[in-house]
């Protein structure tokens, strides 16, 4: 139907949706489930109406508050949005109400301001979400919403670095931090996808025995085992051929200077976070004795969803999914992130 001048899939303006809404930082207690007015598009924006969304630890950090960003509150976390065209504005070409779509979360704007739903714009964490006509991308009917929200952040994420700034290819050893996450399961199936010998690490022994089911070819408990010890042994010193050929790390804090000790001659150290601390002490020596690469990689770009999405249509590539959850829980499915509580991904579904 048209209404006010935007075309309209299921909703009459005015109506009220349901989401999970913050409006202060803080921890758990802050988020509620409520009825919020209904977002209408503006020029140039789409509202899709959620099927899925996937969580990552940024929507921890949003709630909490992140020191020198700006959030705006009220706040509706979750980057990670799957759905359908619902409404569209004025002036937006190309789609129409009822296509399937994946939300790309990051929009830069004419001015040069970057955006991000769940961030400086209301997310994903609700029935309906409104973005910018061009940060909608075509999603394959072969593709589920629920495998599709997975992507963007933590995928998307896992892809740059592996590929467009980890180089990561077939016959290198592949030692994996933090692999029972999202962005950890991702890296240990791309890694095992190009031929790698991959070794994943994961804070628990059932965690390291779904890492294997997943097709690691090593697992070690972080919780029981010193990483670092755990390499020289395996593989032996530096300078007689010991280390891993690519160390991934985007935890941080404590183990970062572990980490430093485990690449060999040669190797590269890629980093995509910090969720355990991004100020940890660098002994700069291994850096310049080992010769290694340490090699930054930044969220993800355009191209790099668009594989996934090939990855995953053609059945390369399988998301890992612990659990979808109800809307209405999604305090609770963030309780199972903040406390590791889960293997893969964690979606909620309205």
């Amino acid at each position: 139907m048209v209404w006010g001048g935007v075309e309209r899939w299921s909703i009459d303006q005015g109506d009220l949706m349901k989401a999970i809404v913050f409006d202060d930082h803080g921890d758990l207690d802050v988020l509620r489930y409520a009825d919020v007015d209904t977002p209408e598009p503006e020029a140039g924006e789409v509202r899709v109406a959620v099927e899925a969304c996937s969580l990552n630890y940024h929507d921890v950090f949003t709630r909490r508050g992140m020191p020198g960003i700006k959030t705006p509150l009220p706040m509706i976390p979750g980057c990670d949005g799957a759905g359908r065209v619902d409404a569209v504005g004025q002036g937006v070409d190309g789609w129409s109400a009822g296509d399937r779509v994946l939300v790309d979360p990051v929009q830069w704007t004419d001015d040069g301001r970057i955006q991000m739903i769940g961030d400086t714009k209301w997310g994903a964490y609700a029935e309906f979400v409104i973005v910018d006509a061009r940060q909608l991308i075509a999603l394959p009917d072969e593709v589920s919403m629920v495998d599709a929200s997975c992507l963007p952040v933590a995928y998307g994420t896992a892809h740059r670095m592996m590929f467009t700034r980890g180089d990561v290819k077939e016959g290198e050893t592949v030692f994996v931090l933090g692999a029972s996450g999202g962005v950890g399961t991702c890296c240990v199936l791309l890694a095992k996808m190009v031929g790698a010998h991959v070794v994943g690490a994961a804070g628990s022994a059932e965690k390291c025995a779904a890492l294997e089911e997943l097709g690691a070819d090593e697992t070690v408990d972080y919780s029981t085992t010193d990483i670092a010890r755990f390499t020289k042994e395996r593989t032996g010193s530096l300078f007689s051929g010991g280390g891993w050929d690519v160390v991934v790390n985007f935890t941080g804090g404590d183990t970062w200077p572990q980490t430093l000790r485990m690449v060999k001659m040669g190797g590269r150290l890629l980093t995509c976070g910090a969720t355990a601390g991004f100020d940890p002490s660098t002994d700069i020596r291994f850096i310049w004795t080992a010769e290694m690469d340490v090699r930054g990689s930044n969220g993800w770009k355009r191209e790099d969803l668009e594989a996934l999405l090939a990855m995953v249509a053609d059945g390369r590539l399988k998301p890992v999914v612990d659990r979808v959850l109800p809307l209405s829980e999604g305090a609770e499915a963030m309780r199972l992130l903040e406390e590791r509580r889960f293997f893969g991904k964690v979606v909620v579904s309205p």
